[in-house]
């Protein structure tokens, strides 16, 4: 949509997922900036009377700050959609493949993007015997920001025993050593590739706690690496059908060069705080976080 037809924008945040406490800051964040950049803007706490309280606000777009499931595997999308109300980031297909992490891998294998090898395995068979020669990581199949990561390290005498919390199917792949890398895809283009950097694994904590990790940008990685990063990240956001942001995330051995170079996951719905990897790399590309947020009330559309 272009920018003089909007006026009124409606921000989805919180909703019931594991990822609420993110999701809430996030809107709060991009709420403050549409704001700022002169919107009509009206928060909501994404719940079951959604539908309802969307009839009622009846906004020109709906910018989703959502993380995690509901909010970002194509059902809120799919609600979006039925209401045809414009809406930010990617439609019902894209979100739902890119959440279901064994799907995004088939996906990214037929593009010929590189993957570590993985498995579909039972909650329980995975506590009883290792389903995956060490190391390897533990991880829910249709969850984001690395919630409920487990890694079994090399030589390990026993399976890891997993929170209740845990889903009955997870996701099994193999461990993928070196850096952690990531480059967001804005539309036709990727803006950068941010280095980073953590003491330990990057896990939730790491990517939310005070502290948890420092971000390089550009990263300090040699041109060839820095190419494949912007490459891939923009093949994975096509591969998917993305729209609007997207932002991969990688994992690179050094000692193997480019081939040592992995896709862990794309992201469709980063976070969007100003200090958050994607809106730091539209820093990096000269825009405000204001400014970033505007360009995705702009882009919003049906039929994503």
């Amino acid at each position: 949509m272009s920018g003089s037809s909007v006026s009124k924008v409606v921000v989805l945040m919180g909703g019931p997922s594991a990822e609420r406490e993110v999701s809430l800051s996030s809107g709060e964040e991009c709420a403050k900036a549409l704001a700022g950049e002169g919107f009509d803007v009206v928060k909501i706490d994404a719940g079951p009377d959604l539908a309802e309280r969307l009839k009622a606000e009846a906004p020109d777009v709906v910018f989703n700050a959502l993380h995690g499931r509901w909010g970002e595997d194509g059902c809120v999308q799919g609600l979006l959609e039925w209401l045809q109300i414009p809406y930010t980031h990617s439609g019902v297909l894209a979100s739902s493949l890119a959440m279901d992490k064994e799907r995004a891998k088939d996906t990214f294998r037929a593009a010929g993007l590189p993957v570590v090898a993985s498995v579909l395995a039972d909650k329980d068979e995975v506590q009883i015997r290792h389903v995956m020669e060490p190391p390897y990581v533990v991880k829910p199949y249709n969850e984001g920001s690395s919630v409920g990561i487990y890694i079994v390290q090399e030589g390990a005498n026993t399976p890891p025993k997993l929170a209740e919390s845990m889903p009955d199917t997870v996701m099994v792949e193999t461990y993928a050593p070196g850096r952690e890398l990531t480059t967001t895809v804005m539309g036709d283009r990727a803006l950068g590739v941010t280095d980073i950097i953590t003491d330990g694994w990057y896990d939730y904590d790491a990517k939310y706690a005070e502290g948890g990790s420092r971000h390089e940008i550009p990263a300090n990685i040699p041109a060839d690496i820095e190419a494949a990063c912007l490459d891939y990240a923009l093949r994975a956001h096509d591969a998917l059908g993305c729209r609007g942001v997207s932002r991969t995330d990688f994992r690179w051995d050094e000692a193997r060069g480019l081939d040592g170079l992995i896709i862990l996951e794309t992201n469709t719905q980063p976070g969007m705080t100003p200090t958050s990897l994607a809106p730091e790399q539209g820093a990096h590309q000269g825009m405000s976080f204001g400014q970033f947020c505007k360009w995705m009330v702009e882009d919003a559309s049906c039929n994503r």
